[in-house]
């Protein structure tokens, strides 16, 4: 993480013709990571992201690394997707089994429990992403539910939803308050409080809801809409309080202005595998192999960013295929998250 500094300052009027950053600018964290989808980043230096070995793969700031493991439902491996850590240095993960779902909550001595396993009297599908706000409620999201999850790879697929838990009571209250979603992926709160922002992947769109002082949700908006090879997956805000979006298939990050404008800050795509992936959406085709094929060398297939480094301004990007983290220096700072000072 001890990359030169950018230059500070408002960056919205960087010139569109310094961008994609080149690819040279990346450097990368980690070893024998597998499918670290989700990253989270705290302000003493530690990374930590998910890991399909059962657990969270902790990366340390002297270089060195953990792993937390336990067991999943009915003995079998926990498919982490999404993870939060916990004041008390725990974690919360969304299983991404083929079946089943859930969020679990695990220790870092390997021992795992049932955190939210259904809503509504529903057991839940299997379940995308976890993430506390500064209010310390949490938000859950399930993408679809379809069996299996890639026949929601589709433009019409609106069966994902968003759940509010609300831990601060006497009792853990959970609730399903926004559906109808397309594809639903990351969720953050904008920096102001106000907003609810998510990204709905297959739909290519990211929307947000007003944001009540009691969990509330108002109507959807539309922010903005993707153009072909965008699939937008992670989601954090920078404290200019533009959104950056990380697109899964084509490798880019997105810088989204307030106004919706979006810029692409960084791209690894092959035009030929982008053009098989367009023809199989647009037919109602697609699936994991246009996921799982993703011919980049440098990043695989990019899925989450987290902000950090004492400044906040080092982006480190989950993925799907890779074995690491790359990281990128970007001359504004992100947003702290609710658990930036947990140890």
């Amino acid at each position: 993480m001890n990359s030169p500094n950018h230059p500070t300052g408002c960056v919205t009027a960087r010139s569109a013709a310094n961008l994609p950053l080149p690819l040279e600018d990346l450097r990368f964290v980690g070893t024998g990571l597998v499918r670290p989808e989700c990253v989270v980043a705290n302000a003493a230096g530690d990374v930590f992201t998910a890991d399909w070995r059962g657990g969270v793969a902790h990366l340390l700031p002297n270089g060195s690394q953990r792993l937390y493991v336990g067991p999943g439902p009915a003995g079998l491996a926990l498919k982490p997707n999404g993870i939060a850590l916990l004041r008390d240095g725990s974690f919360l993960l969304t299983h991404l089994g083929n079946d089943d779902g859930g969020v679990f909550h695990l220790q870092r001595d390997g021992r795992v429990t049932p955190w939210l396993l259904q809503v509504d009297g529903v057991d839940l599908p299997p379940t995308n992403y976890v993430v506390e706000d500064g209010a310390g409620r949490f938000w859950v999201t399930v993408s679809t539910r379809l069996k299996p999850r890639a026949l929601g790879y589709r433009r019409n697929c609106d069966d994902g939803f968003i759940v509010r838990v609300d831990t601060r009571g006497p009792t853990m209250v959970a609730e399903i308050v926004a559906e109808g979603l397309g594809y639903t992926n990351e969720v953050a709160v904008h920096p102001s409080g106000q907003w609810l922002y998510v990204n709905e992947t297959f739909a290519r769109r990211l929307s947000r809801f007003a944001l009540r002082a009691d969990g509330s949700l108002g109507a959807k908006e539309v922010v903005t809409e993707f153009g072909p090879g965008t699939f937008p997956d992670g989601l954090a805000f920078d404290e200019e309080g533009h959104a950056w979006v990380v697109s899964i298939v084509s490798n880019r990050l997105i810088r989204v202005a307030p106004d919706g404008t979006p810029t692409t800050w960084l791209e690894e795509a092959d035009a030929e595998h982008l053009a098989w992936v367009e023809q199989a959406f647009d037919a109602g085709t697609m699936g994991r192999p246009h996921l799982d094929g993703a011919p980049s060398r440098s990043l695989r297939n990019i899925s989450s960013i987290a902000f950090a480094g004492a400044d906040r301004r080092t982006a480190v990007l989950g993925c799907l295929l890779g074995e690491r983290l790359a990281t990128l220096r970007l001359p504004v700072a992100g947003v702290k998250p609710a658990h930036w000072h947990y140890a």
